[in-house]
């Protein structure tokens, strides 16, 4: 009896010292990410492409991290862990323009961090001459509930070079207003990677260039800065609403504008599997004679896996979108 009572004291004295130690533990993994021991802005940016443009400004002067990676702005609803990444932050870099400034929101609030500058690069744009109308954007999502987004502006300004590059010098300043001794270093880099993109909308020019078959339709309603930096003509959308198939009268309109506009190219995004009406598409418009007709991949670089972000990321999606579309194009 006496050995018996020992072990069960001896049970309890090890759950004890067990949670006396695995508690601490807990408590310190809810902290928020560690952050490099070093001198300098702690940077979130709010999705892939704002990532790549910090990392190449700010360089070694900044520590930088994606508040969104595999999850888009569409569909992205931050949990508690996500909120932590700001609490040590300086620094969050946002797209805006109705794109990510809820969820933006929603982790600064949870964050906790009252001395965290948000900075919204959307107000870097003049909407009488840069912007163009956005509408409904009912994201969904394959694993993922839907959020409802009315776009005064079109907010995907990332997708063309000459936008980004606006996006560029709002980080540019912010990084310089908060961290002035390293002023003359994003300054510098800022205008190395400025030359990096205007070399991208030069070679996407070039890729373009004689094509008198310029005529695409697109997945959704995220290319138009794309074309419109590179003079190509979105003749319609296949999905008015991301992730909801169009229904049967839609996609016969959509054949009867392909057929009457000669379009044969169709663009189609990674991100979503659910293609059967671009497939239809195209299907149809092989058996009414348009000359091969085909489905190029263009990616709206909302997402990517975490393993495969780097700052060079950016650019190397955008020339793969332009190499994949001009090599379609006739």
């Amino acid at each position: 009896m006496t050995r018996r009572r020992n072990t069960q004291l001896g049970l309890m004295l090890f759950v004890v010292i067990a949670l006396g130690i695995t508690l601490p533990m807990i408590g310190c993994g809810n902290s928020g990410p560690d952050w490099p021991e070093k001198p300098g802005p702690k940077v979130v940016a709010s999705f892939p492409p704002l990532y790549c443009f910090v990392a190449n400004v700010g360089g070694n002067d900044v520590a930088v991290k994606p508040a969104m990676t595999s999850q888009g702005p569409h569909h992205f609803d931050p949990k508690h862990s996500d909120n932590l990444l700001l609490s040590k932050a300086d620094l969050f870099f946002i797209n805006g323009l109705t794109l990510d400034e809820k969820p933006a929101e929603k982790m600064k609030t949870g964050s906790g961090n009252k001395k965290l500058k948000m900075i919204d690069l959307g107000e870097r744009f003049d909407k009488k001459t840069d912007l163009v109308k956005g509408g409904n954007c009912e994201a969904e999502e394959e694993g993922h509930e839907h959020h409802d987004h009315v776009h005064t502006w079109d907010p995907h300004v990332w997708l063309s070079p000459d936008m980004a590059i606006k996006q560029v010098e709002g980080i540019r300043d912010g990084l310089k207003e908060f961290d002035p001794s390293h002023s003359a270093d994003y300054d510098r880099r800022a205008t190395e990677y400025i030359a990096k993109l205007n070399k991208l909308k030069a070679d996407g020019i070039e890729f373009f260039k004689g094509k008198k078959d310029n005529k695409f339709i697109t997945f959704h309603g995220s290319m138009t800065y794309f074309a419109r930096t590179f003079g190509l003509d979105i003749v319609e959308v296949i999905q008015k609403t991301p992730g909801k198939e169009p229904t049967g009268k839609a996609i016969d309109d959509l054949i009867q504008t392909c057929v009457l506009h000669k379009v044969r190219v169709i663009a189609v995004e990674p991100q979503y599997s659910g293609q059967a009406s671009a497939k239809r598409i195209l299907d149809e418009l092989k058996r009414r004679g348009i000359d091969e007709p085909v489905l190029v991949e263009l990616d709206p670089l909302e997402t990517v896996q975490p393993l495969d972000l780097n700052p060079g990321w950016y650019e190397a999606k955008m020339r793969t979108n332009l190499e994949n579309l001009a090599k379609a194009m006739r």
